[in-house]
């Protein structure tokens, strides 16, 4: 996926990767430089939050939250019929 360099040194990040980091108008980013010396792209801290820090994936947020309470024999029975 690539995107054009504005004069005013501007890029549009595409929408597939906006959407995947749930980057909205407004978001702060932060750019750095990894040891390969790609660019890495992430969502900012929030310094109004103290001790924020960003999910270790898109998932972070979403585990643990089920309220499901199968045992995994039940689960793969049900999986496999």
């Amino acid at each position: 996926m690539s995107t054009t360099l504005t004069l005013k040194g501007q890029v549009t990040i595409p929408k597939p990767i906006r959407d995947a980091m749930g980057l909205t108008p407004g978001t702060a980013i932060d750019f750095a430089l990894n040891q390969h010396g790609q660019v890495v792209l992430q969502k900012a801290i929030d310094p109004k939050v103290p001790n924020a820090k960003p999910p270790k994936d898109r998932f972070e947020s979403a585990r643990g939250q089920a309220d499901v309470t199968w045992r995994t024999k039940e689960l793969m029975d049900l999986l496999r019929g």
